[in-house]
């Protein structure tokens, strides 16, 4: 085989794995293009001991140029008609690993999305899409080492998503919540 040929058939060979990786990260892609949109609901947050605390939720959920953006509001009505509203707002992007993306948090000294860094109390957060549920896990490591371990499940179902919540404190279960949230 000639020189021409191999830097050719290496050229081919080339092309094809770049068209592969490209489909491959439009196929991941258009699994979250079923969950895009707002979402809106209400539930009663439930403590282990019992207690509950009303909230109102909203998730958005959008695909962005390179993976997909989750956004989502809590709003908790406290005692004295106080009310205490957070958002928060994630980037993902995908990994290697099929329906496994990684969080993209804070951009490095080059100017890459990156993780946040768990041990210095920050949350280490990644998502999966496993059929029609996509769940966010956000990992947090307490100052003596403990862990905290939060579970968004946000299944499609007719005319919104099913929000199951659990947070996780050293193995035991603190807080839960099951809501519908309507797509809006």
């Amino acid at each position: 085989m000639t020189s021409n040929h191999v830097r050719f058939d290496h050229a081919i060979r080339s092309l094809i794995a770049i068209a592969l990786l490209c489909l491959a990260a439009t196929g991941a892609r258009a699994d979250i293009g079923r969950f895009v949109g707002h979402y809106t609901g209400s539930a009663e947050m439930i403590d282990m001991d019992g207690t509950t605390e009303p909230r109102d939720m909203s998730v958005t959920i959008s695909q962005t140029r390179k993976g997909f953006s989750v956004e989502w509001t809590t709003t908790r009505y406290k005692s004295e008609n106080r009310i205490k509203e957070a958002t928060f707002v994630i980037d993902f992007l995908p990994t290697d690993r099929d329906g496994v993306f990684a969080a993209a948090m804070k951009r490095n000294v080059f100017g890459h999305q990156t993780q946040l860094d768990p041990m210095r109390g920050e949350p280490y957060v990644w998502a999966r899409i496993e059929g029609d549920t996509l769940t966010v896990f956000s990992l947090f490591v307490n100052d003596s080492g403990g862990y905290e371990m939060q579970q968004f499940d946000r299944t499609l179902t007719q005319g919104g998503l099913d929000l199951k919540f659990t947070r996780t404190a050293n193995g035991k279960e603190t807080r839960t919540t099951d809501v519908f949230l309507k797509r809006n």
